[in-house]
């Protein structure tokens, strides 16, 4: 009992009986429906979302413009609502030029299950096997970006494919953790959390195992994930990509944890921009 109380107060998901492309509100062929299944038989379905521009009719279409080159974006998503309320921040990533795949979770939008860290961590495989092995991506054309706790699923996927020699792209996250435990036990300090919370997430553990370059941003007023947790995430990160790549660290003055697109958007599109460019001249 006592996992399934924390868990319902960890993961919030919005459900729905059906998420269509339209929903996004873009224009009509540049957002496209897409189901992965996983190991144990569930159907994640999920958005591929076109770089801005571009358009296709078809599924075979969308896999000709995969061919074409431009990075592809695996989002990971925060532990409330569903993929139709990340469309301010992945339309960063499309106008910069980059296609995204965002996937809601088992339990969230219009997926069955039931969340967790280990389930969740499943998923983030799903995912990756789709987009490599189905779709044909080459990893080093892949970016996982994860926020808030969706960057700990992020990160613990970049350190599985790093240590498996499969590294990705790259890693950005925003807003996230060293741990789970950690900002549980700053928000409820009189509680047992580091004894008893059950999925615990310790990004700090998995970090150092990633090769691949590493961006993390964070909002200086964030009180949801404060920045030193973020920041010791970072601390822990290996300081040079295989690549030769230095991490970096990016830190936004007036923004907290939500409200980066409304108070911040012009330097957290500068940072991913930059990224992004570091990484094509490595290509």
């Amino acid at each position: 009992m006592l996992h399934l109380l924390q868990r319902s107060l960890i993961y919030l998901p919005t459900c729905e009986a059906q998420i269509e492309p339209r929903d996004a509100e873009l224009p009509p062929g540049q957002v496209h429906t897409v189901m992965a299944r996983t190991n144990d038989r569930l159907e994640l379905r999920g958005w591929h979302i076109l770089a801005d521009g571009r358009r296709a009719a078809s599924h075979e279409e969308c896999d000709r413009e995969l061919t074409a080159g431009r990075l592809l974006v695996l989002y990971f998503s925060g532990n409330a609502a569903n993929r139709r309320y990340r469309v301010p921040e992945f339309r960063i990533f499309t106008s910069l030029g980059v296609d995204v795949f965002i996937f809601d979770y088992r339990g969230y939008g219009d997926n069955l299950g039931s969340p967790s860290e280990e389930r969740l961590a499943a998923d983030a495989r799903t995912v990756w096997r789709y987009a490599t092995e189905e779709r044909k991506v080459a990893p080093d054309r892949i970016i996982l970006y994860g926020e808030s706790i969706g960057g700990g699923v992020a990160v613990r996927l970049a350190a599985e494919l790093c240590e498996a020699d499969t590294s990705p792209g790259g890693l950005l996250v925003r807003s996230t953790f060293s741990s789970l435990v950690d900002a549980a036990a700053h928000h409820y300090p009189w509680l047992p959390v580091r004894l008893a919370l059950v999925d615990r997430y310790p990004s700090i553990e998995h970090v150092p195992q990633v090769t691949c370059p590493i961006l993390q941003i964070h909002g200086r007023r964030d009180v949801i994930i404060p920045i030193k947790f973020g920041q010791r995430l970072f601390e822990a990160a290996p300081q040079v990509s295989s690549s030769g790549i230095e991490k970096k660290f990016v830190e936004l003055p007036e923004a907290g944890h939500n409200d980066v697109n409304l108070v911040a958007e012009a330097e957290f599109r500068e940072a991913i921009r930059d990224f992004l460019s570091r990484l094509d001249q490595e290509q």
